[in-house]
């Protein structure tokens, strides 16, 4: 059966056809493709065609699809057993690494997921500073926790839904919102709400309303800001993980947050996720303290065996330099084409995560992510989609490269794009 029959019988079932509004093709128009394999830098589709992939199940395969040393362990752990709900070696390894690699990380807890990684960083949170109070950035998404689906990205940011029903406006309202780079929007919060703020929580890289890259001495502002008002630092890098440096987008901006929050890519692919930071402060946590965060199956050895294995190649190779040059070669790719072509657009791009904007730009906020030409990127979308290159079906995510994308898949995308632009 091809996309479309597939489609057809999915809306019978599933709400939309989909199990997450971003695999949803409503905001380009047409059917979602139905991928039926990927190895390496490419995905196939039930019918068969190629595509260059750079979606990367939006973010976590760094090393590409179906990489031949996480695929023998996730073999040899099926074998040994699937799930035990009992402490394994793999989770404390897995935890011992994280604790080495991320610079601000004296103890973790995994979950199963990103979402469930904010939530429980959000309460304990609260319970160490025993204030209220969120503050977040428009267009930041920190999964769907009821208390931040307040002006956020991704797939929010798609379906111009930014609130969401269901979301009590009492609990809603516990959440502070201002613009990204805006340290003087922080600090007026700040001021009009004198100890009531627990935490401030951001994308250290915006990567959910499209990369937007925080402005020189932001970060830093965060910090003063947060440690001389008494309230905790939360770094979402549930995306740029491991993804931007070996010790994430902290470590590449030598800025410590109070807690991190992981997921995608500390699971090599599989269901995961985690938060951490000072020991003080995750000592919090049940059984040593009186917070309460539970997951019958947090540390499921399939999801840490992936994501030990991925972890490992990326230590043994700390392929980030050129993981940069790629993603800058096709950054400047893209914008060359672009101009020969007349089609105003911003390419904002860090390490292996880019999107190309269809907005003159700066793009450095929420705001200005929204000038982007959502109708022409539909056209684009559709224009290269043919072409066989597979990119998010959303003018406001990240395109991710891998370890497994080559100099010649970037020529390949360029000629690609290019014959796609004589459509637009």
């Amino acid at each position: 059966m091809g996309s479309e029959v597939l489609f057809l019988e999915s809306l019978r079932y599933m709400p939309g056809g989909v199990n997450s509004p971003v695999r949803a093709f409503r905001a380009v128009g047409g059917v979602p493709v139905f991928i039926s394999r990927g190895k390496g830098s490419r995905v196939w589709d039930v019918e068969g065609r190629e595509y260059i992939d750079y979606v990367g199940s939006w973010g976590p395969l760094i090393l590409g699809h179906a990489h031949p040393r996480v695929v023998e362990v996730l073999r040899e752990q099926a074998l040994l057993g699937t799930s035990f709900g009992a402490p394994t070696q793999w989770e404390l390894e897995l935890c011992k690494l994280l604790v080495e690699a991320l610079p601000s990380v004296e103890k973790v807890r995994l979950t199963n997921s990103g979402t469930e990684a904010t939530m429980s960083a959000i309460r304990l949170a609260r319970a160490y500073t025993k204030r209220k109070k969120v503050l977040k950035f428009e267009g930041c998404y920190h999964g769907h926790v009821d208390g931040l689906l307040v002006k956020a990205g991704s797939g929010a940011l798609t379906f111009g839904v930014p609130d969401s029903p269901g979301v009590p406006e009492e609990y809603a309202g516990l959440t502070l919102v201002v613009p990204y780079n805006d340290l003087g929007a922080v600090e007026g919060a700040f001021q009009r709400h004198k100890g009531e703020i627990a935490c401030v929580i951001v994308e250290p890289v915006a990567g959910n309303m499209g990369v937007v890259l925080p402005e020189k001495g932001f970060l830093e502002g965060l910090r003063e800001i947060c440690s001389r008002e008494g309230a905790l630092l939360i770094f979402d890098e549930v995306i740029t993980g491991f993804r931007l440096s070996w010790s994430g987008a902290q470590g590449l901006f030598g800025v410590m947050p109070d807690l991190t929050c992981l997921g995608k890519i500390i699971g090599g692919g599989l269901p995961i996720g985690a938060f951490g930071g000072r020991a003080e402060v995750m000592d919090l946590l049940s059984p040593s303290g009186p917070v309460y965060q539970a997951g019958t199956l947090s540390g499921n050895p399939l999801s840490v065996r992936a994501g030990l294995e991925t972890l490992k190649v990326l230590g043994e190779s700390m392929p980030y330099g050129d993981l940069e040059a790629l993603g800058k070669n096709l950054a400047l790719g893209l914008l060359e084409l672009f101009s020969e072509k007349g089609i105003p657009v911003t390419v904002n791009q860090i390490g292996s995560m880019l999107t190309v904007f269809f907005t003159e730009g700066p793009v450095k906020d929420f705001d200005s992510a929204r000038k982007s030409d959502t109708r022409l990127f539909s056209a684009f979308f559709h224009a290269i989609l043919k072409r066989g290159l597979y990119i998010p079906p959303s003018q406001f995510e990240s395109w991710f490269l891998s370890l497994a994308h080559t100099e010649s898949d970037i020529y390949m995308t360029l000629d690609r794009i290019r014959d796609a632009l004589k459509e637009l």
